[in-house]
Order: structure tokens, then sequence, then C-alpha cells
């Protein structure tokens, strides 16, 4: 594309070609036009600088979904900040360490995060603004209501592809990491293939808001996971880069009664979803109800970060046959590895996805698998990268690789590639598991439960479970404990995602002569045990 394309750079003119009274942003009863995004999310970019906020700083959001996480993150861009996304279910300490270690300089937080950030700020010095989100203000912060209704003035900067975008994900030791994109790579990688009437990308931002301009109708997702993680994140961020409006849900939990709800009220071309732990209880909801009627507006329903089973797609198909499901293979380092479709004229195959030149699946010898060879290889993906990890450069040489002459990023998942070249996936490798959308690293959880007086050894891993899609399962030893007061042990230790489910005592845990975990053998206890 010839221009320097940046989010900066697209939000600050896209408002001008949508009409001021379409909706941007509906959560519940509230609606926020594009008229009102467009002063409200400049006057937080104001306040942003204001503050002290340059360039480059960094700009931590803790919400629940709403529309005040999509006003940041546009006022973010405006003000040529990088987006940084924090776990809400994060406890004191977690919170230290992301917004410490992301050296964020503007947070802004949800009324009920005032407390524990009281608690930690005075150990977080690079913090210029904390800007609070409803409730009573806490005397450290800024009202953000007042905030976005001030000065409505645009700010007039230099915005580059080279202003930066984090998505911070679950490392290997249980802390996440801030994975480190230029702006530019990621809207090219998000624009590839055209996205505004399947046309190619315009050239220039100038005709990206004439063909916004010229769109009808104007899309309309609905959000279902949390906007703080990549999946709901980018495809809001893209439909508001379309000129469309995102529904997000009010509870705090996906309900699937409210999901069918709010898409007979507003109707949207779009439901975002992670997986089983979304699609399964919309099912079934669905057919409790007899209303098919909530899902006829759909064109498309989207799946990323984990896949979701084929009898449950068949399912949601007999409800409205017109709709494609898709499964997007991405990972925060490695976005568009491949895609798989699903429609009613092929429900119940099996979810195998295709990708383009840039991703492999590579054997040991870092050469790629014959297709229909039934070999196991590591995915690579090529093309446009991150830059890394922000400030973990052991971390990114390990996941970053030069193969043949071109980078690639090996994020660990696993696969074998089928005659016609389209990729299985098998997994990862390592014993990540993957919980309601949520990656649990067992070492982390083992180490949290192994401070507890009473405890010896510890194996944590993941166990298949209809409603999380896996469940998080502990085999412990630990003489005189009860497996109810490790659990809320753990619940004090760590977010309450992360805690085991489920407990079992054992007499020792299963470990391999040379002291490695042996995981195959405690999930095999595990099974052949009661719940103690």
């Amino acid at each position: 594309m010839a221009e320097n394309w940046s989010f900066g750079r697209v939000f600050s003119k896209v408002a001008a070609g949508v009409p001021a009274d379409a909706p941007a942003l509906i959560h519940g009863d509230r609606v926020i036009r594009w008229g009102e995004l467009e002063k409200r999310s400049n006057a937080l970019a104001g306040a942003f600088i204001a503050a002290g906020a340059a360039p480059g700083d960094k700009i931590a959001h803790l919400m629940r979904n709403s529309p005040a996480y999509l006003e940041t993150t546009i006022a973010g861009f405006k003000s040529r900040l990088v987006h940084v996304n924090v776990n809400y279910r994060y406890t004191g300490e977690e919170l230290h360490y992301i917004l410490d270690n992301s050296d964020s300089a503007v947070v802004v937080f949800d009324a009920e995060f005032a407390e524990v950030l009281g608690g930690i700020r005075h150990r977080l010095p690079l913090v210029k603004l904390w800007v609070q989100v409803g409730g009573e203000t806490a005397d450290f912060a800024v009202d953000y209501e007042a905030t976005a209704e001030g000065d409505a003035t645009p700010p007039a900067l230099d915005y580059q592809p080279s202003d930066m975008m984090f998505i911070y994900t679950g490392g290997t030791t249980g802390m996440p990491k801030g994975v480190m994109w230029d702006q530019g790579d990621m809207w090219s990688i998000l624009t590839r293939g055209g996205v505004l009437l399947n046309a190619p990308p315009p050239e220039t931002v100038d005709e990206w808001v004439e063909a916004v301009r010229a769109t009808e109708p104007r899309t309309r997702i609905l959000v279902g996971p949390p906007l703080m993680h990549g999946t709901g994140f980018l495809s809001g961020m893209m439909a508001l880069a379309r000129g469309g409006a995102v529904i997000t849900l009010t509870d705090r939990s996906f309900q699937p009664i409210e999901a069918l709800e709010t898409a007979k009220r507003w109707q949207p071309d779009t439901f975002v979803i992670v997986g089983d732990a979304f699609a399964r209880p919309l099912l079934r909801a669905v057919e409790e109800s007899g209303d098919s009627a909530a899902l006829a507006s759909l064109r498309a329903m989207l799946s990323s970060g984990t896949m979701w089973s084929p009898e449950v797609k068949a399912g949601l198909l007999k409800h409205n046959p017109m709709m494609v499901l898709a499964d997007a293979f991405s990972s925060s380092e490695a976005l568009g590895m491949g895609t798989s479709f699903t429609t009613a004229a092929d429900v119940g195959k099996p979810t195998r996805f295709i990708g383009d030149e840039d991703t492999l699946v590579l054997g040991e010898d870092m050469q790629p698998v014959a297709p229909g060879s039934g070999a196991i290889g590591k995915v690579a993906r090529g093309g446009l990268l991150p830059r890394g990890y922000y400030k973990d450069e052991e971390k990114t040489a390990r996941t970053f690789a030069d193969i043949g002459g071109k980078r690639y990023c090996m994020a660990g998942d696993q696969a074998t590639v089928e005659a016609d070249g389209s990729i299985t996936l098998l997994g990862r490798g390592s014993h990540c598991i993957n919980t309601g959308g949520e990656k649990v690293f067992p070492e982390e959880v083992e180490e949290a439960l192994k401070t507890h007086p009473l405890v010896e050894d510890a194996l944590v891993f993941g166990v298949a479970d209809e409603k999380w899609g896996q469940a998080v399962t502990a085999v412990v030893e630990a003489s005189g404990a009860e497996p109810g007061e490790l659990i809320a042990y753990a619940r004090g230790q760590l977010a309450a995602y992360k805690c085991p489910k489920r407990v079992v005592i054992v007499a020792k845990v299963p470990r391999a002569p040379n002291g490695k975990a042996d995981y195959a053998g405690a999930k095999a206890l595990a099974s052949e045990l009661e719940p103690a």
C-alpha cells in the first residue's frame, strides 16, 4: 500500500466517512454514535497528552467489556500511545507485574479495580495518569466521563506505521509477555484480501474513508469474548475502522440468553466467539428456547483461540443455514496462519486449515513435512511478524527463527499436512491449558500450590470439559489437606481462572526417575480416582 498506514492515521479520519448519528458502540441500552465517539476519543487523547504521555508511551486498559475499552483504544491510537491489554482477572501482584513490565504511562480502569490499584500505584512511578471508569472516583485518578466530555480538539500528530501496539499473552513461565506489533504491519494483515465489499484495500486513507462512506449496510459485530483478548479486540477494532458498530454484552461472564436477546434486538451480521466454551451453551440455549430467529441476522460466526467441535457447528447451522462459520488459526505472535470455513453444505467435516505461502509445517530437520505423510511438525509463520516480546530478548530468540534466510515465528503449535495441503492442528507441544479461551500454564499453578505448607508436590494439567474446553486439574501430594482447602488457597494466589476446578490427593505425584513431570501418568491417576 502506498501510504504510511497506522491505526492512528485511520482513526484520525474515518469518522468523516460515517454519518454522525450512526451507532458505533452498543452496550445494553447505551448507544454511542459516531459523532459522539469522535469527540470523546479526541477529548481522551488530549487528556493523555496533557498529562505528559508522549508518542511511544504505553496505555494500559484494565476494563471489562464496555464502550470505554474501545473509546480509549481509539484515543490511544490518536495520541500515538501503545495499547496494552490487561487481564481483569489478575490479582494485585499480577497487575503490578504487567503494569510495571509494560512501562505503562496511562492506566484506564473500571471502578472495581480502584482499591487494588491504590495498593500498588506507589510502586508504579512511570504512570502519569490514572483514569477511572464509573463509581466514586479514587483520589489518585480522574473521572472518565468528565475527561471524555472535555476539549474535543483532535490531536495533530505525525502518525507512522512503526507506531506500535502490544498484545500481552501468556509466556512459558506463566507470566504474560507483550508481543510488539508495528501498526502498519498489523493493518496490512487485517486488511489482506479486502475488507470493504470484498475489494482490494484502498491505497490511501482518504480512499479508505470514501470506501467507508459508500458502504451500506454498515457492519455490526457482536463480541462475546473479552476485549482484553486478541480475538475480541482485533475484531472490534476492525469493525470500527470500517465505520461499523461493535455490540458488547453487559454480564460479567458469557450468558447465552443475554447474547441471543442482544442479537435479536441489535441484529448483528457477525458474532465473535471463542470455541465451544461459547458455542456449546449458545446452541443449547437456542434449542431449549426454540428461538432460531435470534441467529437470523448473522452472516458469519468467527472463532479464534481454540477450535470448536464439528457437531456444535452442525447444530448452529441447522438454526441458520445461511451462516458461514470460521475458525481462525492465529496466535498473538503469528496472525493469519490459516482459516477453516464451515457452511451448511459441508457440516460435519473435520476442521482443517488453509494457509498461504507464509505458513509452513516443519519437521525436526526444519524442512516442510510431506503432504499426506502423516508426519507431525511444528507450524512456522513467516511474512509480517511482530518485533518480538517486550523486554524479553531470550524468549524472542526462542520463538522467532531464521529459516533459509527468512524470519519465522514458531509459537509451539503442532500439526500435520493433509494430501491436499490443508493443515490439521494438533495443539501446542507444551502442556499449556486452554480453559474458556484463557491460557493457563501448569508450572505457575503448581508452584502456587506448592507454597501451601501441607503440599509436597503437585502436577497440573487440562482435562476435557464440555463447558470450558479444558478444566484445570491438579494431582497433589498433600497429607492432611482437603481438596477444597487447596482450591481456596490457590484462589488467594492466582487469578480465579488459573485455579484448579478439581484437586485429587495422591500418595505420590508421578515423576520420571530424572525428576521430570509425568503428566500422562498424572492424568491416568486422576481418571482412576474419584474426587477426594
